[in-house]
């Protein structure tokens, strides 16, 4: 769960203003690793906004599955699968993070 900028903001500038971290940390309920986080991440980037999550393409490069869904547009998954050597499982994750739906047209 995310706290919002001020709430961690108001949490950091009330232990800055001589109360123990402890004693802060269980006012604002969060723990006093986290509140050193957020002090320690104000200091270094003057901030206090949610980092964003890295997102890594581990077997699937985004670009080539692209590419290989232009290509064949009536690919199965396992077939897609066997391409790039991994599970079908994996090519659903990948095709919903490059945001590509894969309804068949069954008017044959």
């Amino acid at each position: 769960m995310a706290y919002d900028v001020k709430y961690r903001l108001r949490a950091v500038e009330y232990w800055g203003e001589g109360h123990k971290k402890r004693e802060t940390a269980a006012l604002f309920r969060v723990s006093p690793t986290t509140l050193q986080k957020w002090k320690t991440q104000l200091k270094e980037t003057g901030t206090l906004e949610p980092k964003k999550r890295k997102q890594t393409w581990r077997k699937i490069d985004p670009d080539q599955l692209k590419r290989y869904v232009e290509e064949n547009p009536d690919a199965y998954l396992r077939e897609m699968a066997d391409v790039f050597h991994c599970t079908i499982h994996a090519i659903e994750g990948a095709l919903k993070r490059v945001k590509i739906s894969r309804k068949k047209n069954n008017t044959v």
